[in-house]
């Protein structure tokens, strides 16, 4: 089959490699026909990781069912499937606690936790690629609604970024009426924002520089803050009479570039310090890592950080951390979508076949203008 090989910093071709197939009773084979760029891919695109080459890249996907295992009971072939971004099992205390992004099954040897075609989080490789092995598929895949291919932009979110802005919103704490302000409009930080507005929240502020990204913020109804024009806790203060938001989100991480360039992987953590008013809470899902080899810094080169602990202990913050849960969230979520209260595609920009897959590598990761979400089709 086709599929997207990682072969170093910048360097993805997409080339012929071996088919997947059944390899246990509860596996499940997907004939993938949409998946996504996603902006923690571009962290290995650069060579931010220890990615291995020759690993087929992607996370966000969705098909149909063309084969299941023996031991698999509710998936049937035909059914069409989005598949979360964590690999997991159901049954581990981790899963059984609805963590599945902290699987104990299917966990890398150093930790728990896995997922498809990604760094540091098992072997499993991903789907931007003519078809993938799902394991534990009765628990894995989630069935999609007969009018699916209306919509699968639209559901191919619940792979990732969608939950994942959602989560941001729940660690956060985050209730209607509320102010938040949001680090980041890239899809995740879009999607938090998004998650913030279903939740009823009063005020949505969004920090970033990228006009076509501050522009979709504003159309969803959040006020854009550019941060080139002026520091972002001074712009949060203004449109919060001097206060504070109530809660923030952190959907950067650890690349994270002030206006002029430079990074500064403790930037938008200190900013969230600054912005959110005491006792206010915030979430953090943008990807920090323990091991940065190439960090500007030696802190940042062992995956740590300055973080102005005083001030936030002082202001008697709170904060929830990690990578999002999926199954806890995108049930709900492909619910919305399917009764038209929510469209998260209105983040994509360009659809493209699988084989300019490079193309659309290189576009997202250079931030050019206009290209806001790249989806493939296989």
């Amino acid at each position: 089959m086709r599929a997207v090989v990682y072969h170093g910093p910048r360097d993805v071709r997409v080339e012929q490699v071996p088919d997947p197939r059944i390899e246990a009773p509860g596996d499940v084979l997907v004939k993938i026909t949409t998946t996504n760029i996603c902006g923690s891919d571009l962290h290995m695109y650069e060579g931010r990781t220890d990615l291995e080459p020759g690993r087929v890249l992607g996370h966000e996907n969705l098909g149909e069912v063309v084969e299941v295992g023996g031991a698999v009971e509710h998936v049937r072939v035909g059914d069409r499937v989005c598949i979360p971004f964590n690999v997991s099992c159901g049954y581990c205390k981790n899963c059984e606690r609805g963590l599945t992004g902290y699987c104990l099954t299917m966990k890398d040897p150093d930790g728990a936790g896995a997922a498809f075609g990604f760094a540091g989080w098992g072997p499993y490789n991903g789907g931007q690629a003519e078809y993938l092995r799902v394991p534990h598929g009765d628990f894995m895949c989630l069935e999609l609604p007969h009018e699916r291919a209306l919509k699968e932009t639209d559901y191919v979110m619940c792979a990732d970024i969608f939950p994942t802005g959602y989560h941001a919103t729940q660690l956060a704490g985050v209730r209607p009426g509320e102010s938040v302000v949001i680090y980041g409009a890239g899809p995740v930080g879009l999607m938090a924002a998004y998650s913030a507005i279903i939740k009823g929240a009063d005020r949505v502020m969004v920090v970033d520089r990228h006009p076509d990204r501050l522009r979709l913020a504003e159309e969803i109804g959040a006020i854009p803050v550019d941060d080139a024009k002026a520091p972002p806790i001074d712009q949060v203060m203004d449109l919060t009479d001097g206060e504070g938001a109530d809660r923030g989100c952190e959907c950067v991480g650890y690349q994270a570039h002030d206006p002029e360039g430079n990074e500064h992987p403790n930037m938008t953590m200190n900013n969230l310090v600054g912005s959110v008013r005491p006792t206010g809470t915030f979430g953090v899902v943008g990807v920090f890592v323990p091991e940065d080899p190439v960090a500007p810094d030696d802190l940042a080169k062992h995956g740590d950080i300055v973080f102005d602990f005083g001030e936030f202990w002082t202001r008697g913050q709170g904060m929830g951390t990690g990578q999002c849960n999926v199954k806890s969230y995108n049930r709900y979520l492909r619910d919305l979508i399917a009764d038209e209260k929510a469209k998260p595609s209105f983040v994509v920009s360009h659809e493209l076949p699988l084989d300019e897959a490079p193309e659309g590598y290189r576009h997202f990761d250079a931030r050019d203008n206009g290209w806001t979400k790249v989806v493939l089709h296989p």
